[in-house]
């Protein structure tokens, strides 16, 4: 497979044994070029800046800099890449940070590696911006919530259920044929509007209040 067409995946983990195990695994698979390993969340995000991959596997526990923080710096500056939370425990509140955060789903270390791939290509695709198991969460955790008054444009209702789709603002503006700058100035729109900063917290949000359907 053409390199230009693989997915470039860093593991941020400080345990060389699961960052070999994963590294064994993506060698039996074309699509995936894994680019980087990263031992705490600061080396992850000088990778980052270096590598720009469209996936990053990313752990809880690091020293340094922690997987969740290491998360919101990442997302801030490139928003585009997707994260996903490799974590060997079932810690909600540290996997409900990453989400707020910006991490796109999690899995456990567990993990068989045909499905770890698999879910590396559909989140790759856009399929989902959340994995239908994140989105439980984090809606569990604001059904105590007040419900907002939220009103949205026709456009803007149309943006934000691409962004429920998993898609970028280049693919909703090549999606819409709209201008990258419109697209922003639409998406800032629909942040303001559900009073959040980050595209999750958009999603999730927009589900909690029916604003759009989760898709599939």
């Amino acid at each position: 497979m053409n390199e230009k067409n693989k997915i470039k995946v860093i593991i941020a983990d400080d345990h060389p044994l699961v960052r070999h195990g994963i590294k064994t695994v993506f060698e039996a698979y074309d699509e995936i070029a894994l680019v980087g390993e990263a031992e705490n969340g600061k080396q992850a995000i000088e990778m980052c800046e270096k590598l720009r991959p469209g996936i990053v596997l990313m752990d809880l526990v690091m020293p340094i800099l922690d997987g969740v923080e290491a998360t919101t710096r990442l997302i801030e500056r490139w928003p585009d890449i997707k994260i996903i939370v490799l974590t060997s425990f079932n810690d909600m509140d540290l996997i409900k940070k990453s989400l707020k955060a910006g991490a796109v789903s999690y899995v456990l270390k567990n993990i068989s590696g045909a499905k770890l791939v698999k879910t590396i290509k559909d989140i790759y695709k856009g399929k989902f911006t959340l994995s239908s198991q994140a989105t439980r969460i984090l809606l569990e955790e604001l059904r105590e919530s007040d419900s907002k008054d939220i009103r949205l444009t026709a456009r803007e209702k149309e943006i934000l259920i691409l962004m429920v789709e998993g898609l970028s603002n280049k693919e909703i503006s090549k999606r819409l044929f709209l201008s990258n700058s419109t697209v922003q100035f639409h998406v800032s729109n629909v942040l303001s509007k559900l009073g959040v900063s980050k595209r999750t917290e958009a999603v999730y949000l927009a589900l909690k209040q029916k604003l759009v359907e989760l898709p599939g």
